[in-house]
Protein backbone atom coordinates (compact mmCIF):
# COMPACT_ATOMS: atom_id res chain seq x y z
CA UNK A 1 0.00 0.00 0.00
CA UNK A 2 1.29 3.62 -0.80
CA UNK A 3 1.77 6.07 1.90
CA UNK A 4 0.40 9.29 2.04
CA UNK A 5 2.41 12.27 0.73
CA UNK A 6 5.89 13.31 -0.44
CA UNK A 7 7.74 16.52 -1.04
CA UNK A 8 10.70 15.98 -3.72
CA UNK A 9 13.57 17.98 -3.77
CA UNK A 10 13.86 18.49 -7.46
CA UNK A 11 16.17 20.22 -9.94
CA UNK A 12 15.88 18.07 -12.98
CA UNK A 13 18.81 16.65 -13.17
CA UNK A 14 19.18 12.11 -13.57
CA UNK A 15 19.39 11.54 -9.69
CA UNK A 16 16.61 13.54 -8.65
CA UNK A 17 14.45 13.19 -11.65
CA UNK A 18 14.39 9.19 -10.89
CA UNK A 19 14.07 10.13 -7.28
CA UNK A 20 10.65 11.92 -8.29
CA UNK A 21 9.54 8.57 -10.21
CA UNK A 22 10.45 6.78 -7.24
CA UNK A 23 8.59 8.80 -5.41
CA UNK A 24 5.55 8.84 -7.99
CA UNK A 25 5.31 5.09 -7.58
CA UNK A 26 5.81 4.83 -3.94
CA UNK A 27 3.35 7.22 -2.47
CA UNK A 28 -0.42 8.56 -3.03
CA UNK A 29 0.64 12.09 -3.62
CA UNK A 30 3.52 13.95 -4.87
CA UNK A 31 5.15 17.53 -5.23
CA UNK A 32 8.03 18.92 -6.03
CA UNK A 33 10.15 21.71 -5.49
CA UNK A 34 13.08 23.31 -6.99
CA UNK A 35 15.15 25.88 -5.35
CA UNK A 36 16.39 29.01 -7.46
CA UNK A 37 19.19 30.31 -5.98
CA UNK A 38 20.85 31.85 -9.06
CA UNK A 39 22.91 29.24 -10.51
CA UNK A 40 25.34 28.98 -13.04
CA UNK A 41 22.32 27.66 -15.75
CA UNK A 42 18.57 29.00 -15.29
CA UNK A 43 17.62 26.45 -17.49
CA UNK A 44 17.81 24.04 -14.61
CA UNK A 45 15.10 25.58 -13.49
CA UNK A 46 13.38 25.27 -16.54
CA UNK A 47 13.73 21.74 -17.11
CA UNK A 48 12.63 20.88 -13.24
CA UNK A 49 9.48 22.79 -14.72
CA UNK A 50 9.30 20.99 -17.60
CA UNK A 51 9.24 17.76 -16.57
CA UNK A 52 7.40 18.27 -13.52
CA UNK A 53 4.39 19.10 -15.97
CA UNK A 54 4.84 16.40 -18.02
CA UNK A 55 4.30 13.64 -15.56
CA UNK A 56 1.45 15.85 -13.34
CA UNK A 57 2.79 16.61 -10.01
CA UNK A 58 2.43 20.51 -8.56
CA UNK A 59 5.64 22.17 -9.13
CA UNK A 60 7.16 25.05 -6.60
CA UNK A 61 10.06 26.90 -7.45
CA UNK A 62 11.24 28.81 -3.99
CA UNK A 63 13.67 31.97 -4.19
CA UNK A 64 16.72 31.03 -2.43
CA UNK A 65 18.94 33.74 -4.15
CA UNK A 66 20.61 34.94 -1.12
CA UNK A 67 22.58 31.33 -1.23
CA UNK A 68 23.81 32.79 -4.09
CA UNK A 69 25.37 35.46 -2.13
CA UNK A 70 26.91 33.69 0.98
CA UNK A 71 28.27 30.70 -0.78
CA UNK A 72 30.12 31.63 -4.20
CA UNK A 73 31.02 28.42 -6.53
CA UNK A 74 31.50 27.24 -9.49
CA UNK A 75 27.78 26.43 -9.73
CA UNK A 76 26.74 29.83 -8.70
CA UNK A 77 29.32 32.25 -10.57
CA UNK A 78 30.43 31.69 -13.97
CA UNK A 79 34.15 33.21 -13.31
CA UNK A 80 34.70 30.32 -10.93
CA UNK A 81 36.62 26.99 -12.75
CA UNK A 82 35.01 23.84 -12.62
CA UNK A 83 37.91 22.06 -10.81
CA UNK A 84 39.12 19.67 -7.72
CA UNK A 85 42.55 20.59 -6.32
CA UNK A 86 43.96 17.71 -4.42
CA UNK A 87 42.74 17.34 -0.84
CA UNK A 88 39.76 19.89 -1.21
CA UNK A 89 36.44 20.10 -2.32
CA UNK A 90 35.39 20.68 -5.75
CA UNK A 91 35.20 24.14 -6.58
CA UNK A 92 31.43 23.36 -7.63
CA UNK A 93 30.05 22.53 -3.65
CA UNK A 94 27.84 25.02 -2.72
CA UNK A 95 27.99 25.50 0.95
CA UNK A 96 24.99 24.58 2.94
CA UNK A 97 22.99 24.12 -0.03
CA UNK A 98 21.45 20.63 1.29
CA UNK A 99 20.60 22.01 4.53
CA UNK A 100 18.43 25.35 3.39
CA UNK A 101 16.67 23.37 0.86
CA UNK A 102 15.38 20.47 3.17
CA UNK A 103 14.62 22.63 5.97
CA UNK A 104 12.66 24.93 3.13
CA UNK A 105 11.58 21.52 2.06
CA UNK A 106 10.15 20.58 5.02
CA UNK A 107 8.77 24.09 5.60
CA UNK A 108 7.10 23.45 2.61
CA UNK A 109 5.56 19.82 2.90
CA UNK A 110 4.17 20.69 6.61
CA UNK A 111 1.93 23.44 5.01
CA UNK A 112 0.52 21.07 2.26
CA UNK A 113 0.17 17.99 4.75
CA UNK A 114 3.01 16.33 3.86
CA UNK A 115 5.55 14.41 6.33
CA UNK A 116 7.44 13.03 3.83
CA UNK A 117 11.14 14.58 2.20
CA UNK A 118 12.85 12.76 -0.53
CA UNK A 119 16.39 13.73 -1.83
CA UNK A 120 18.39 12.39 -4.48
CA UNK A 121 21.45 12.72 -2.19
CA UNK A 122 24.36 9.77 -2.52
CA UNK A 123 27.34 8.92 -0.29
CA UNK A 124 28.13 6.57 -3.02
CA UNK A 125 29.49 7.82 -6.23
CA UNK A 126 29.61 11.55 -4.78
CA UNK A 127 32.35 14.43 -4.31
CA UNK A 128 33.18 14.38 -0.94
CA UNK A 129 30.46 17.08 -0.36
CA UNK A 130 29.58 17.11 3.27
CA UNK A 131 25.94 17.63 2.90
CA UNK A 132 25.51 14.36 0.67
CA UNK A 133 26.25 11.69 3.71
CA UNK A 134 23.78 9.42 5.12
CA UNK A 135 25.46 10.91 8.95
CA UNK A 136 24.19 14.61 7.76
CA UNK A 137 20.62 13.02 6.40
CA UNK A 138 20.25 11.29 10.03
CA UNK A 139 21.12 14.70 11.73
CA UNK A 140 19.08 16.94 9.53
CA UNK A 141 15.84 14.54 9.87
CA UNK A 142 15.99 14.50 13.96
CA UNK A 143 16.67 18.44 13.89
CA UNK A 144 13.80 19.19 11.26
CA UNK A 145 11.19 16.79 13.89
CA UNK A 146 12.05 18.71 16.88
CA UNK A 147 12.11 22.34 15.21
CA UNK A 148 8.65 21.64 13.81
CA UNK A 149 7.32 19.67 16.89
CA UNK A 150 7.03 17.02 13.36
CA UNK A 151 7.51 13.51 12.05
CA UNK A 152 9.23 13.85 9.08
CA UNK A 153 10.89 11.30 7.26
CA UNK A 154 13.57 12.07 4.85
CA UNK A 155 14.15 9.27 1.88
CA UNK A 156 17.57 8.94 0.22
CA UNK A 157 16.76 6.45 -2.58
CA UNK A 158 19.85 6.63 -3.94
CA UNK A 159 22.14 6.93 -1.10
CA UNK A 160 23.77 3.38 -1.68
CA UNK A 161 23.88 3.35 -5.54
CA UNK A 162 26.55 3.58 -7.29
CA UNK A 163 25.42 5.42 -10.64
CA UNK A 164 25.28 2.48 -12.67
CA UNK A 165 22.83 1.30 -9.82
CA UNK A 166 20.90 4.75 -10.34
CA UNK A 167 20.52 3.90 -14.13
CA UNK A 168 19.49 0.51 -13.09
CA UNK A 169 16.57 1.98 -10.83
CA UNK A 170 15.49 4.35 -13.43
CA UNK A 171 15.18 1.09 -16.31
CA UNK A 172 13.45 -0.87 -13.37
CA UNK A 173 10.72 2.38 -12.94
CA UNK A 174 10.31 1.93 -16.59
CA UNK A 175 11.81 5.51 -17.17
CA UNK A 176 15.46 5.28 -18.42
CA UNK A 177 14.99 6.91 -21.77
CA UNK A 178 13.29 9.12 -20.08
CA UNK A 179 16.20 10.53 -17.98
CA UNK A 180 18.57 10.12 -20.36
CA UNK A 181 16.79 12.77 -22.85
CA UNK A 182 15.10 14.99 -20.84
CA UNK A 183 17.31 15.95 -17.71
CA UNK A 184 20.46 18.50 -16.91
CA UNK A 185 23.21 16.78 -15.29
CA UNK A 186 26.05 18.49 -16.95
CA UNK A 187 27.66 21.69 -15.55
CA UNK A 188 28.27 23.22 -18.91
CA UNK A 189 24.46 23.30 -18.90
CA UNK A 190 23.42 20.75 -21.87
CA UNK A 191 20.57 18.46 -21.22
CA UNK A 192 20.66 14.33 -22.50
CA UNK A 193 24.17 13.19 -22.28
CA UNK A 194 25.63 16.77 -22.28
CA UNK A 195 29.53 18.28 -22.84
CA UNK A 196 31.03 14.81 -21.99
CA UNK A 197 33.61 16.40 -20.31
CA UNK A 198 32.72 17.93 -17.35
CA UNK A 199 32.85 16.15 -14.18
CA UNK A 200 29.02 15.35 -13.48
CA UNK A 201 28.97 14.16 -17.25
CA UNK A 202 32.03 11.51 -16.92
CA UNK A 203 30.10 10.22 -13.36
CA UNK A 204 26.90 9.80 -15.39
CA UNK A 205 28.66 8.19 -18.80
CA UNK A 206 30.21 5.69 -16.97
CA UNK A 207 27.67 4.84 -14.57
CA UNK A 208 24.95 4.31 -18.03
CA UNK A 209 27.72 2.74 -19.51
CA UNK A 210 28.01 0.26 -16.62
CA UNK A 211 24.72 -0.94 -16.39
CA UNK A 212 24.16 -0.91 -20.28
CA UNK A 213 26.71 -3.46 -20.45
CA UNK A 214 25.88 -5.58 -16.97
CA UNK A 215 22.31 -5.55 -19.21
CA UNK A 216 23.76 -6.72 -22.41
CA UNK A 217 25.91 -9.34 -20.55
CA UNK A 218 22.32 -11.03 -18.21
CA UNK A 219 20.39 -10.41 -22.09
CA UNK A 220 23.05 -12.99 -23.35
CA UNK A 221 22.35 -15.89 -20.55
Amino acid sequence: MKEEKAVVVFSGGQDSTTCLFWAIKNFKEVEAVTFDYNQRHQLEIKVAKSIADEVGVKHTVLDMSLLNQLAPSALTRTDIPIEQKEGELPSTFVEGRNLLFLSFAAILAKGTGARHLVTGVCETDFSGYPDCRDVFIKSMNVTLNLAMDSQFVIHTPLMWLDKGETWKLADELGVLEFVRDKTLTCYNGIIADGCGECPACILRKRGLDSYMRKKEERSEY
